[in-house]
């Protein structure tokens, strides 16, 4: 079965904080779910309004995607859908208990679930119960492949023409994916042929093509994954550029992770996600976990013989002046073009693309 189609996202009055990243993605755009409305009771009787760079804004004005406070008063307005999904990224992966009675109303009217949690749903008895009871699926995007259907890393990367682009971060929660996304939009607006790896829930329920789930993979496999999703984009389009989606950081020390797209998927260069204003690690604040220059990141990513062509900025939190500031004096100490892609897009990123690996 196709999973496919229009949906109501739920995010428990999270919807502008980073833990519903995957309710933004969706809203950003998918090829596979059509976002009709939210579950949001922070933003209830709002909707949802969303600038051409993927800025997404709450708004008293009508616009196709109304927020409505819990999924009972949704249900009033027999408003068509084909799915519920899950659109938060929880602290450990658990259902929020906030989200427990919407989800069980959900399946009761006879509405499947998706969930990108780390926590599988199937194996609650009393939502697996509930969803047989009334024909209906709960669809766990980040279950574990069995051992037998992983690839393990053997080589064939370096058969792969295409140069291929990773986003990485300085840290988790930078907005890697939407970066790899809009650069993917620009060079298509271009008319270059040009893809994304996803390696996240989030990418797989925006539905790009070629991907995996890269933290619930077994860690053997993780960089034959890679090597095969990016294999296998080429040899089915051959596209002019290969996007990959970073995770996490090479220096977070809750899960440090990014050599493997620098090694295994032997990227031909790295477009860099930075917060200027964030000075420790997400959500480590308390163990004092300060994250490293921005100067001491692009060493490293050059120690493993790549080179940083792009640096991203996450502007979160910024006023306009600090903004302009930042990208200035970025480009100003590195000499590396800098882009505010959520604020200004990614305008001049396809001649940077083309000057360096036009050939």
């Amino acid at each position: 079965m196709k999973i496919k189609g229009n949906v109501i996202v739920l995010t428990g009055g999270k919807l502008d904080s980073k833990s519903a990243k995957t309710a933004h993605g969706l809203l950003r755009g998918s090829e596979r779910f059509n976002v009709v409305s939210i579950v949001d009771k922070k933003f209830s009787g709002k909707h949802v309004d969303i600038d051409k760079h993927g800025k997404i804004k709450f708004t008293n004005e009508k616009t196709n995607i109304k927020i409505f406070k819990d999924l009972k008063s949704f249900l009033k307005h027999s408003i068509k859908v084909d799915y519920c999904v899950i659109g938060v990224a929880s602290a450990g992966g658990i259902l929020p208990e906030e989200m427990r009675e919407d989800v069980i109303l959900a399946l009761n009217n006879n509405i499947s679930i998706v969930n990108g949690l780390h926590s599988i749903l199937n194996q609650d008895s009393q939502l697996k119960k509930i969803a047989d009871n009334n024909n209906v699926k709960i669809h766990d995007v980040r279950m574990s492949k069995s051992r037998d259907s992983l690839s393990f890393w053997s080589g064939k990367i370096y058969n792969v023409k295409s140069p291929k682009i990773v986003v990485l971060g300085t840290d988790c929660g930078l907005g890697k994916r939407t970066t790899a996304k809009l650069v993917v939009e620009e060079l298509e607006k271009n008319d270059i042929s040009s893809d994304m790896i996803y390696t996240g829930q989030t990418g797989w329920m925006q539905g790009w093509d070629y991907g995996f789930i890269f933290d619930s993979t077994l860690n053997d496999f993780v960089s034959g994954e890679l090597e095969r999703s990016i294999y296998q984009c080429y040899k089915d389009k051959n596209p002019d550029f290969i996007l990959i989606e970073g995770q996490a950081a090479l220096r977070n020390p809750s899960g440090p992770c990014g050599s493997e797209f620098l090694i295994s998927a032997n990227v031909d260069g790295v477009i860099l996600q930075h917060s200027p204003k964030r000075k420790h690690f997400d959500g480590w604040e308390h163990v004092d976990a300060i994250m490293p220059s921005l100067e001491s990141e692009i060493d490293l990513i050059k120690s493993y013989g790549k080179d940083v062509i792009a640096i991203t900025l996450n502007t979160q939190g910024m006023t306009d002046q600090e903004k302009i500031y930042h990208k200035n004096l970025i480009n100003t100490d590195f000499g590396i073009p800098v882009f505010l892609p959520i604020d200004e897009g990614m305008d001049g990123i396809v001649e940077i693309l083309k000057n360096k690996y036009d050939n």
